[in-house]
């Protein structure tokens, strides 16, 4: 299949790689960007948008992105920080006294952003029902016990990441996490990346379902493993209370949900948008920004049971765990969405990347076809 849209001489392997992906009859459509110093060198989509194969993708099609937001959540809460809004450092409680029950007294913000706060996961019973309500979910957040005392160690939060941070932004800003992103940064950056799609851009949402005969990694294989036998495993429930499966994402409550951890519909250029704004240093100041991408948590993650290296807010190169690279320097820097997309910066090179898809796959982390996209781009630079 022939992609539409834009490649720069020099990086043809990329629009190769990228069309070879549709030779598999189950691949739908999608879309890739690669921006250097802020200019666009590739920006490339192809395929269909709908499950019947009759709505061409264009290069406005929104797709879900899932966790990919998590970066851009963070980077909301860094810039009240800048302001002297927030604290990395100051427990959570002081801006929200209902955050300390359960012993979370003393979770900072700094803990969350790097998953080492100790409350990665919610218990049952299953708060699914209410999940598109945010008092609620807050509310559970908030009464929520720890799992381990926090910095004790690694746990990722799928979604009480976006529960915390977004009830912190309303608290010490006013305005929810969806408006503030999109008021502070999105919008004024030209960015196609919403936490949460407003009712006149339904139409561009591009139907996202798993496709057949995609297994993962033995990373997850092993983990849905634990997820279908141990359903009061930690690592189950971050996924599944609430659900975040694929099964949501048809529904015009997902389209709208407001949840900035684990919920997003992007574009590919989008996403790259958002890190090149990122290094030219448009976003926050470039203390904030060091520390942003630099280590802050580095071990076995008890909820995603892999090795993994975190940033404030920011999946990094784990070197023991080459299957989930980013393929580009080693100081790379960016996230994940369940099931393919991705997007990253590698700040040597002032190098951004992006990839969006509707056919999701199995892995976890980093899909064959990112690493295979990011691969042939290491290679034209």
């Amino acid at each position: 299949m022939e992609a539409l849209g834009k490649c720069a001489r020099g990086f043809e392997a990329v629009q190769q790689a990228f069309e070879s992906f549709f030779d598999d009859s189950y691949e739908r459509g999608g879309g890739v960007c690669v921006q250097i110093s802020g200019e666009t060198v590739v920006d490339l989509w192809a395929g269909v948008a709908d499950l019947a194969g009759e709505q061409p993708w264009q290069h406005d099609t929104l797709v879900n992105t899932y966790c990919a937001i998590k970066p851009i959540t963070a980077i909301a809460a860094l810039m009240l920080v800048e302001t002297g809004k927030l604290a990395l450092d100051t427990p959570i409680a002081f801006y929200w006294p209902e955050f300390a029950q359960g012993g979370k007294e003393l979770i900072t913000l700094r803990q969350v952003l790097c998953h080492t706060s100790g409350l990665p996961a919610l218990r049952l019973p299953s708060h699914t029902p209410m999940m598109y309500d945010w008092a609620h979910m807050a509310t559970a957040v908030a009464a929520e016990p720890l799992w381990w005392e926090p910095g004790a160690e690694l746990g990722y939060g799928a979604t009480t990441y976006g529960w915390i941070l977004g009830e912190l932004i309303r608290r010490v800003d006013g305005r929810d996490s969806r408006t503030f992103i999109r008021e502070q940064i999105t919008r004024p950056h030209g960015l196609e990346v919403y936490a949460g799609v407003d009712p006149l851009d339904f139409s561009r949402i591009a139907h996202f379902e798993h496709a057949p005969g995609r297994i993962g990694d033995q990373y997850a294989q092993d983990l849905r493993r634990v997820m279908l036998s141990e359903p009061g495993h930690v690592a189950t429930l971050f996924f599944s209370n609430p659900s975040i499966s694929p099964k949501n994402t048809g529904n015009p409550c997902w389209w709208k949900y407001h949840q900035p951890g684990v919920n997003s519909h992007s574009t590919a250029h989008g996403l790259a948008g958002f890190y090149s704004a990122l290094l030219a240093g448009q976003l926050i100041g470039p203390e904030l920004f060091n520390a942003f991408r630099r280590e802050h948590s580095n071990s076995m993650d008890r909820t995603l049971l892999r090795p993994m290296r975190y940033g404030l807010g920011c999946m990094m190169e784990q070197p023991a765990d080459p299957g989930a690279s980013f393929c580009m320097g080693p100081d790379a820097f960016g996230h994940v969405g369940l099931g393919g997309p991705v997007s990253f910066a590698d700040v040597d090179r002032d190098v951004t990347f992006a990839f969006v898809t509707n056919t999701m796959g199995s892995h976890v982390l980093s899909d064959p076809r990112v690493q295979k996209l990011a691969t042939a781009v290491n290679a034209a630079l």
